[in-house]
C-alpha cells in the first residue's frame, strides 16, 4: 500500500474552506502517523491553522502581490515546495494555479476533483488520479475533501460514508491557544462578565447570508430580558461593525456586550469555545463553533445547506426557504444588498434557542 512520507494540501479558498479540510489532514495522520502534511493557502487564511498538530508548515500564496513581486513570490514559493520532496500532493478546490503547481512538484502521486467544467487534458494531465466530485448538495463539504483519500486509504479500513457522527478522524480541527483563551479571560472581566453567556455573530463576509439588525436585535432583547448575557462579535471590515452598531442601537442591557471587530480569529475562537451557545449564519465562526464541538443556532438563506451544515455537532438549523420562496443557490449574486433571511420569524429562532439552552438531548436537533 503506498504511505506517504510528505504531504501538501492545497486549498486557496477563504478561511471557512481551509478549516473545513483539516479532516483531511487528521485522516492522514491517523493512518499514516509518520507522515508529515503542509498546506498550501491564500494569504489572510493561515491563522484558522494555527497551532494544529497534525501540520508541519503552512505555505502562503501571496495573491495581493502585484506586478514583478508576485512572479518573484511565487518562484520563491515553488522552489520552496519544490525542495520539499512532496510525495503526495492533494489539490481540494478548482483553481488552475494549484493544478499546475501540483503537475510540476512532481510527485509520486497527486490527486485533483473530477470538476466538470475542468474536464480537458490540460487539467487531467496535472494530476495522477481524479477524485469524484459528488452532485450539488449531496454530501458535505468535508466528505467531498474526504472523497480524495478513497484511493490512499483502503475503503474497507475507514468507511467514510455515511457519516455516523462518531469518527474523532473526520473532525475539523481548530486549536485555541491558552495566550487566547487568556485574552479572553481579560476581556471578560473587564466586561464584567461573570456568567454563562451566548455568543452572538450575526455578520458575514457577504452580506445576503445576513438576518435583518431589527430582527437580531428583537433576539437580544429577550434573552437578556430573561437575564442571559450576550456576546455579540463581528469580523473587522466597517461594514460588519456598522451592522453590529445598528444592531446594539436597539438594545439597551446591561447584559449585552460587544467585542465586533476587536478580535482576531484565534481570539474569536477562544469567545466561542466559552459560550454555551453560538448564533450566527452561513459564516466561517459557524464552522468554528463546529470544530470546538459547541451547539450551534445556524440561520441560513441560500445556501447549500447538505454541503455548509455545522459538520459534527449538535445544531439546529432554521432555513428561510421553509417560510417563503428562495431562489436558488447558484443564481445569487455575492455582491447583491438583498438580505434572503427576512422571512424567518424571530419567534422561531427564541424558540429554537430555548431549545438548545434549556434541554440537553433535542429529537428536533439533528447532526
Amino acid at each position: 500500500m503506498f504511505q506517504p512520507s510528505s504531504v501538501l494540501l492545497i486549498k486557496l479558498r477563504h478561511h471557512g474552506d481551509v478549516l473545513l479540510t483539516t479532516p483531511v489532514a487528521r485522516t492522514l495522520k491517523t493512518f499514516f502517523p509518520k507522515c508529515q502534511i503542509d498546506f498550501l493557502v491564500y494569504e489572510g487564511t493561515e491563522e484558522i491553522l494555527k497551532n494544529n498538530p497534525d501540520v508541519r508548515d503552512v505555505w502562503i500564496w501571496h495573491r495581493t502581490a502585484r506586478g514583478s513581486n508576485y512572479f518573484l513570490k511565487i518562484l520563491q514559493l515553488f522552489s520552496n515546495l519544490r525542495s520539499r520532496n512532496y510525495d503526495l500532493v492533494i489539490h481540494l478546490s478548482d483553481q488552475m494555479q494549484g493544478a499546475l503547481l501540483a503537475k510540476f512538484l512532481a510527485p509520486r502521486r497527486s490527486i485533483g476533483i473530477d470538476y466538470p467544467k475542468r474536464r480537458n487534458l490540460l487539467w487531467r494531465s496535472c494530476f495522477s488520479e481524479l477524485a469524484p466530485l459528488f452532485p450539488s448538495n449531496t454530501h458535505h463539504t468535508v466528505e467531498q475533501n474526504l472523497a480524495t483519500l478513497q484511493k490512499i486509504i483502503p475503503e474497507d479500513a475507514l468507511p467514510l460514508y455515511p457519516y455516523n457522527g462518531t469518527e474523532s478522524s473526520l473532525r475539523c480541527r481548530l486549536v485555541v491557544s491558552e495566550e487566547d483563551r487568556f485574552f479572553i479571560k481579560k476581556k471578560l472581566e473587564q466586561l464584567h462578565v461573570t456568567t454563562s453567556y451566548l455568543l452572538i455573530h450575526p455578520t458575514a463576509r457577504w452580506f445576503f447570508k445576513c438576518w435583518e439588525e431589527e430582527s437580531f436585535a428583537s433576539v437580544m432583547h429577550y434573552f437578556t430580558n430573561q437575564g442571559w448575557t450576550i456576546l455579540v462579535t463581528s469580523g473587522p471590515s466597517m461594514e460588519e461593525k456598522t451592522m453590529v452598531a445598528t444592531i446594539l442601537q436597539k438594545v439597551h442591557s446591561p447584559r449585552l456586550h460587544s467585542l465586533a471587530g476587536q478580535l482576531t480569529l484565534g481570539q474569536l475562537a477562544a469567545a466561542i469555545e466559552g459560550a454555551t451557545l453560538f448564533i450566527g449564519v452561513d459564516s466561517v465562526p459557524m464552522h468554528m463553533a463546529a470544530a470546538l464541538e459547541k451547539d450551534v443556532l445556524a440561520l441560513f438563506g441560500p445556501s447549500k445547506i447538505n454541503e455548509w451544515h455545522p459538520w459534527m455537532t449538535r445544531y439546529h438549523l432554521l432555513k428561510a426557504s421553509d417560510y417563503a420562496p428562495l431562489l436558488d443557490p447558484d443564481k445569487v449574486k455575492t455582491e447583491t444588498t438583498e438580505r434572503y433571511l427576512t422571512h424567518i420569524p424571530v419567534e422561531a429562532v427564541i424558540t429554537a434557542i430555548e431549545s438548545l439552552v434549556k434541554k440537553p438531548v433535542n429529537p428536533d436537533i439533528s447532526y
